[in-house]
């Protein structure tokens, strides 16, 4: 799919790379045997020295995996397990179960024996379905752009495998959850970094568009935008996608979006703007989205991707290497969701605008916390003075309040010094949790 060769390029402070002694590639670091002629020190299949000598001697992934950081949000979960009474607002779910009448329908398609392979690209009715929803909101996509995906992540994945190749180079708007940001490194591409900052008049997460628009050159593969998005619940505008895609367009860059709140936002809109409002069916954009969220549904692991008609058949080949299909019922259920599903959206969103006034009141009322209202999603993304390793402002919370937030940290070197406290909670819970950052914070004065 890569209709460019991988390119060599500086790298700065702010890139990311996959690791100093392996790109990704295609590479084979795993131990040989080697008999005989070379220079090395032995005569049998032991290591040598010279051009025939292998790199390493023991079973192990290669570096561009083994050098991929941990999860900083499940290092503070897993600080957590066994403590009672810990209020968990680390991971991005809401607490409410899936909507009786999408489990009904996953359950009558369980009971009807759907529980065979499907279609690599996803069962026509529901691909239908995702073709009327996507048009209610957006100009109308066709099934012959549409492939439904094993999750959200899995659509992120996939779109990377279509585009990336070991040396390219991808430009993504951060903080932003980490495995958006690992997935090009696991594939050998090196990831530069544009922060967002909070305008101090406004006291919103803002983009420096010429700052974006400066480092996407002829060389940049791929830019990823998350939005609304996942820390900081930043909403990109519409004429900034706009400005971006005629920009993209210039320079032949692909621009991933990944839309996985799209419906969660706090204006009164019910939908954010789309990069699918502006692009034509033949531009270099992939929309990756999820189930997850809006219909309650993060234990499914449905979602999907709208690409190119071009890609289609590409596409559906890396599925069948992937994961082959998603599970038929799974899909019926998703269908049912996409059908009858606006009053549990609408109900949703109301709740959480009303979940996140509550939360970034309390919090601004702490003295020395900055919480920044976002406009969408389901996260607070705030600051503590004093406080400038979260991981550890993290795991002290947990350990002395039963506190459990998500550590800034976990989202780049751009989110340090902040916590990700998840507002999809009852009021009453979110409560507790500022009043238990609250002595927290008053025994440290």
């Amino acid at each position: 799919m890569n209709d460019r060769p991988p390119r060599a390029f500086d790298t700065g402070a702010d890139i990311d790379s996959g690791s100093s002694t392996d790109s990704g590639s295609s590479t084979d670091t795993r131990s040989e045997t080697r008999t005989g002629t070379g220079t090395g020190t032995g005569t049998g299949t032991g290591p040598g020295t010279g051009p025939g000598a292998h790199r390493d001697t023991g079973p192990h992934a290669r570096d561009a995996i083994r050098t991929l950081p941990g999860s900083r949000i499940r290092e503070v979960a897993n600080a957590g397990l066994g403590l009672e009474g810990v209020l968990a607002f680390w991971f991005g779910e809401p607490d409410q179960v899936t909507p009786a009448f999408i489990r009904r329908a996953a359950a009558d398609a369980l009971m009807a024996g759907d529980t065979f392979y499907t279609h690599n690209l996803g069962i026509p009715a529901l691909r239908a379905e995702l073709s009327r929803y996507i048009g209610r909101a957006h100009p109308l996509v066709p099934t012959d752009r549409i492939a439904v995906t094993s999750a959200g992540v899995n659509a992120l994945m996939l779109a990377a495998q279509l585009l990336i190749s070991p040396g390219d180079r991808v430009t993504a708007v951060v903080p932003l959850w980490p495995n958006v940001t690992e997935i090009p490194r696991i594939l050998g591409a090196t990831v530069e970094r544009v922060p967002l900052h909070v305008d101090p008049h406004t006291q919103r997460w803002q983009l420096d568009l010429d700052t974006l628009l400066a480092r996407i050159t002829a060389d940049t593969r791929v830019v990823i935008v998350n939005s609304p998005g996942n820390p900081t619940g930043w909403v990109m505008p519409a004429d900034q996608m706009r400005a971006l895609l005629s920009h993209c367009r210039r320079t032949g860059t692909w621009i991933l979006s990944d839309e996985a709140y799209e419906r969660l936002v706090f204006d009164g809109s019910r939908q954010a703007p789309s990069i699918l409002d502006f692009a034509g069916p033949d531009d270099r954009v992939i929309v990756a989205n999820t189930f997850s969220k809006s219909w309650l549904m993060t234990g499914w692991r449905l979602g999907w991707m709208v690409v190119p008609p071009a890609l289609l058949d590409d596409l559906g080949k890396l599925i069948e290497f992937n994961t082959s299909c998603a599970p038929g019922f799974v899909q019926q259920a998703a269908a049912v969701a996409l059908r009858d599903g606006e009053p549990t959206v609408h109900a949703f969103v109301d709740g959480l605008r009303q979940r996140r006034d509550v939360l970034v009141s309390a919090l601004r009322a702490i003295p020395g916390v900055h919480a920044v209202e976002p406009e969408g999603a389901m996260y607070a993304f705030l600051r503590v003075d004093g406080h400038d390793d979260s991981l550890a402002l993290a795991k002290a919370l947990v350990a002395e309040q039963r506190l459990g937030l998500a550590p800034g940290s976990a989202f780049g070197p751009e989110g340090e010094g902040y916590l990700r406290w998840c507002f999809a909670k009852p009021e009453a819970m979110l409560l507790d949790g500022v009043a238990r950052l609250t002595r927290f914070l008053s025994a440290r004065r």
